[in-house]
């Protein structure tokens, strides 16, 4: 029985219709293609699938290797980073003077300092003098030095660098002798607020202990004193961690240089003008005007009504 078309009244079935009959023959048409090839279509297949999967490894790798990188990076980014800031908080020491008999005010705050057992200056109540002495080398003025101390009976703490030790052993042993305190300048007097790596510091401080040792055959005060006066937070507390107190300076005057030395009056002018309760004096042992006002200066001290101490009393 035919089956009526019920809206076109035409009398024919829907497959027989032009339009599905082309549907119909292409459908034939492509399982007879599908048929044909469906071998090479499987191999192709395969082949497409396992390019997926080896994509998506190399996709992997290189995104891990990528990681990789960036991590080092960071990672070299960080420590660079790390020595940048400690070479930007780095710090000279300085002072700043107000009224006549005064303390000065210091780079950092005693307070601070105390923090990494630091310190520039002693009890602002007690007319105490420190007196320190920086050693770099020896060019015929520290006998004198030491003679001015010991007739006055006044204590001092020199602070050596490895070239002091190793060119002047003999002065360094009436050093001790004379019952003065011999304190760490570091081997090389290097700018040490550049220094990040701890086992490079200490290896500073070591080879002064290490040699102290050798040339007196006594241990080396744990005293420590910054070349230049140079320094970072980050050096002192690598000082305090290897057992070192260090100690900047309240009082100063520019000694150094061999080739302009100041003359007595000048001399005499800063370091009684400016000195105070409590005061750590930094001269240096190779200025020649120390070595020829020391006796006078340090009786212009006593009668102003001065006594001479020991760093120690500080770190108490």
């Amino acid at each position: 029985m035919e089956e009526t078309g019920r809206n076109t009244g035409m009398g024919r079935t829907m497959w027989e219709q032009p339009i599905f009959t082309k549907v119909w023959e292409f459908g034939k048409n492509t399982a007879e293609m599908v048929k044909k090839h469906y071998k090479s279509g499987l191999v192709l297949g395969v082949f497409l699938l396992a390019m997926f999967f080896l994509g998506r490894s190399i996709g992997t790798i290189t995104y891990g290797l990528r990681m990789q990188r960036e991590i080092n990076t960071q990672a070299t980014t960080g420590n660079v980073l790390g020595n940048t800031e400690a070479i930007l908080s780095a710090e000279n020491w300085g002072l700043g003077f107000g009224a006549e008999g005064t303390q000065p005010s210091g780079t950092a705050s005693a307070d601070k300092l105390k923090e990494y057992n630091a310190y520039y200056v002693g009890d602002a109540g007690e007319k105490r003098i420190y007196l320190t002495f920086d050693c770099g080398y020896e060019n015929g003025n520290s006998s004198a030095i030491l003679d001015a101390l010991k007739k006055h009976n006044a204590p001092a703490t020199f602070f050596v660098v490895g070239h002091f030790l190793e060119s002047a052993p003999d002065m360094v042993k009436r050093m001790v002798e004379d019952g003065h305190t011999v304190g760490n300048h570091t081997y090389h007097h290097y700018d040490m607020s550049k220094i990040s790596d701890p086992a490079a510091f200490q290896k500073e401080m070591d080879d002064v202990r290490t040699l102290f040792q050798e040339t007196t055959g006594t241990e080396m005060a744990m005293y420590y004193r910054p070349p230049q006066g140079k320094y970072s937070e980050t050096n002192l507390q690598m000082a305090k961690d290897l057992g070192y107190s260090t100690f900047f300076w309240s009082l100063a005057y520019v000694d150094w240089n061999v080739d302009a030395q100041p003359s007595h009056e000048e001399a005499f002018s800063k370091l009684t003008g400016r000195i105070h309760p409590g005061a750590v004096v930094l001269l240096h042992n190779t200025s020649k005007t120390n070595g020829e006002i020391l006796d006078k200066l340090l009786t212009k001290w006593e009668e102003m009504g001065y006594t001479f101490g020991k760093l120690e009393e500080l770190v108490q």
